[in-house]
């Protein structure tokens, strides 16, 4: 859905809110503090910040959430998640409840994954 010279943004392959995805830069970054120096952050933080926007013009939500998760055992690489909390969830099965694959995963067909894409691609492009 985004590419730039050094970061790339795509739909989770298991999402739990419609239209998660993940914004990662190319090069292999493992520490989002120490690994990236000032400008690298603010560059990866203004795509994030980008894509976001875009996810928000196609999904109606309350509330966006943008974390970093990962470790050394799993995800080492840096990735940014997005995801939109649509209206109307129960307070508690908001947050990370609505966050965890444990509670369940979307099953989004391939060709609405596509569509989807499309979408969110054409709104990133429409962000200024």
């Amino acid at each position: 859905m985004y590419e730039d010279d050094e970061h790339v943004a795509f739909l989770d392959r298991w999402p739990t809110l419609p239209g998660k995805l993940l914004v990662a830069p190319k090069a292999h970054v493992e520490h989002v503090v120490k690994d990236l120096d000032e400008g690298a952050y603010v560059r990866i933080m203004l795509v994030v910040r980008k894509v976001a926007l875009a996810v928000e013009r196609v999904f109606e939500g309350e509330r966006t959430y943008l974390y970093s998760l990962g470790s050394q055992e799993g995800n080492s690489h840096l990735h940014w998640h997005i995801a939109v909390l649509p209206p109307g969830v129960p307070y508690e099965e908001q947050q990370f409840h609505v966050l965890m694959t444990e509670n369940g995963v979307l099953d989004v067909p391939p060709g609405e994954m596509v569509d989807l894409a499309a979408r969110i691609r054409a709104a990133v492009l429409a962000v200024e």
